[in-house]
C-alpha cells in the first residue's frame, strides 16, 4: 500500500513538473477526437541527440519558412538537430510523399508536417508512428487527421477567418457588397478557412458570394484568380482569399484593372502580406503568427520526445490586422520571417 501511494504520488508530481513546463511555452492542448490520439508512450528516439525532420508542403511558402525559422530558434536552444526537407511547389504532392518516404529509413526520432494532402500522407505517417517516432502537424487544427498521431500545433482555421468576416461585416456590413472568393487547394485548410469566412457572413443579407474559385495557395494562381473573378464580375466589391500570397496575386490584379476601390482580404500574417497591407494595396489579414507557431511545434515536439507531452492540439493565438495593426506587427521583426523590407 506504501509502494502504492508513494508510486502514485511521484507520477503526480511529475504530471504536474510536466504541465508547469509545457504551460511556458505552449497553451495546455486539447484533446484530439477519439481513437486520433497516438500514444506518447510508444514513442522511442533513436538517438542521444534527438533528430528531428520539419516537413511542409513546400518551400515556395515563406510561411512555411517562418515557421521552420521558430523551430530551428527552439531546436538551438534544446541542443538538438533539426533539418527540413521539403517540394518546391505546394502543389507536388508526390514529391512529398516520396520524401516522407525517404525520411521514414533514416535515423529520424520526430517528424513536424503540413501537407495539402492528408489522405496520401496518412500511409506514411503511419508507418512513422509504428516505428516508434513522433509526429506532430502544424498550421492546423484537425481534431481527427485520417490516422492517429501524437500531436496537432495551429490556429483554429475556421474561427480565425470567421473573425475576419465579423471584421468585414462591423466596418463595411452597412451596404449591398458583390463578394468574390478564392480557395486554396481542395483540402482541409480550405474548406475550414473558405467555410470560416462563409459562416461568418452567412444571414448577412449585404453580403453576396457571386464566385468562389481556386487560387492553388500561390500569388501567381492568386493573380490569375483575381483577374478571372475581377473581370467576370467588374461590379465585385469585396475579394477573400484563403490565405495572403493569393489575396497579394489578386492585388495585382485588381491594381492593372485599376480596381483601387476593392476590399482585400487575407489569411496568414505572412511578413509580404503584412507590408503589402501597411502600403495600403491590401485591406487587412487573419495574423496567425508563424513563427511563434513554430517555436510551440518544436517545444510539443521535444516534450513528446521526452515522453512529457500530453497530446492533442495546441491552439496558436489569432488577430485580425488592418494598416495600423499591420504596422504594429512589423515593429517587431524579431517575431517575424522573412525579415520586413525596411523599417516601420
Amino acid at each position: 500500500m506504501f509502494t502504492t501511494l508513494k508510486t502514485t504520488s511521484f507520477a503526480a508530481g511529475f504530471a504536474i513538473m510536466a504541465s508547469l513546463a509545457h504551460a511556458e511555452n505552449y497553451p495546455a492542448p486539447t484533446p484530439l477526437n477519439d481513437g486520433a490520439q497516438a500514444p506518447i508512450s510508444a514513442i522511442s528516439p533513436k538517438n542521444d541527440t534527438f533528430r528531428i525532420a520539419y516537413m511542409p508542403p513546400a518551400t515556395e511558402f515563406n510561411y512555411y519558412i517562418a515557421i521552420g525559422e521558430g523551430i530551428k530558434a527552439v531546436a538551438a536552444e534544446a541542443g538538438v538537430e533539426v533539418f527540413m526537407l521539403a517540394p518546391q511547389s505546394g502543389a507536388d504532392i508526390n514529391g512529398q510523399m516520396g520524401m516522407i518516404q525517404d525520411v521514414l529509413t533514416q535515423d529520424v526520432d520526430a517528424i513536424i508536417f503540413g501537407t495539402h494532402d492528408e489522405f496520401a500522407a496518412a500511409p506514411l505517417l503511419k508507418q512513422a508512428v509504428d516505428k516508434g517516432m513522433a509526429v506532430l502537424m502544424i498550421n492546423s487544427d484537425i481534431p481527427n487527421f485520417p490516422t492517429p498521431i501524437h500531436g496537432v500545433v495551429g490556429y483554429s482555421q475556421r474561427n480565425g477567418t470567421h473573425n475576419i468576416a465579423d471584421w468585414a461585416i462591423e466596418n463595411y456590413g452597412d451596404k449591398p457588397l458583390k463578394v468574390g472568393i478564392i480557395e486554396g487547394q481542395p483540402g482541409y485548410h480550405s474548406t475550414e478557412r473558405v467555410g470560416g469566412f462563409l459562416d461568418g457572413i452567412e444571414g448577412n443579407d449585404n453580403f453576396e458570394v457571386v464566385v468562389s474559385i481556386d487560387g492553388k495557395w500561390n500569388v501567381e494562381g492568386g493573380n490569375t484568380a483575381g483577374m478571372d473573378i475581377l473581370q467576370s464580375h467588374p461590379d465585385l466589391d469585396m475579394v477573400f482569399a484563403a490565405n495572403d500570397y493569393m489575396i497579394i496575386g489578386a492585388s495585382f490584379a485588381a491594381k492593372a484593372l485599376g480596381r483601387s476601390d476593392i476590399v482585400l482580404l487575407g489569411n496568414d500574417g505572412d511578413t509580404s502580406g503584412l507590408e503589402e497591407i501597411a502600403a495600403g494595396n491590401i485591406t487587412a489579414t487573419v495574423n496567425t503568427s508563424p513563427f511563434l507557431m513554430g517555436k510551440a511545434a518544436m517545444h510539443a515536439t521535444v516534450d513528446a520526445l521526452k515522453g512529457t507531452y500530453p497530446g492533442g492540439w495546441i491552439e496558436t493565438p489569432t488577430s485580425i490586422e488592418d494598416k495600423a495593426g499591420a504596422i504594429s506587427v512589423l515593429q517587431e521583426p524579431e517575431k517575424l520571417f522573412p525579415q520586413p523590407s525596411k523599417t516601420y
